[in-house]
């Protein structure tokens, strides 16, 4: 399984490949449907090794997932990237006791700044700042690179076909799951 030898006394900690996985799942369960599993085992491996070269990627910048999350949703929520303490939590699925430590951290960093709505003294706003916007810019630009080396061995017509199939594939874990957009625990 592994080019690299194993130190003696140690298990081979390796994830098996997608066929030997198949091929463990198929013995234990001979109901399954290899072509299903091998698609939905390759997203789910490709999700995670995304996930953490983006974490990498965003801790290189000296900030976290979550925290890139926020940036990120302030961001889609158009400019002047502003959204109350409950929207927030609300679109990233977390607890408003989650989404309150996790702002506390960023405004201490400078990425965001959280003050009261002028038009309204009792609500809270949190606004991307300068910082915050400078950090999404650049986990942006190294994503996007990442993206582009990551699809590279794609025709164009080839990431058309496959980004149509993903979407259909989305649109129906969506329909079929529509609250399942946020998280079932907070990951802070």
């Amino acid at each position: 399984m592994s080019d690299t030898p194993e130190k003696p006394g140690t298990p081979d900690l390796q994830e098996p490949s997608l066929d030997e996985q198949i091929a463990v799942y198929q013995r234990e369960f001979r109901d399954l449907d290899p072509q299903v599993e091998q698609i939905v085992s390759a997203l789910g491996r490709l999700n995670r090794r995304m996930n953490v070269a983006y974490g990498r990627q965003v801790s290189d910048l000296g900030i976290s997932n979550a925290e890139w999350e926020v940036l990120k949703t302030l961001v889609l929520a158009g400019a002047p990237y502003r959204l109350g303490p409950g929207e927030l939590a609300k679109r990233l699925g977390l607890t408003p006791a989650a989404m309150t430590h996790r702002i506390d951290r960023m405004a201490g960093e400078g990425l965001v700044t959280r003050d009261r709505d002028e038009s309204n003294r009792v609500r809270v706003i949190v606004e991307l700042t300068d910082e915050g916007r400078t950090k999404w810019l650049a986990a942006m630009r190294m994503a996007s690179d990442f993206e582009e080396e990551l699809l590279q061995d794609l025709s164009g017509d080839e990431r058309g076909v496959l980004g149509e199939m993903l979407i259909r594939l989305l649109r129906r874990v969506e329909h079929a799951q529509p609250d399942a957009g946020g998280r079932l625990t907070d990951l802070d």
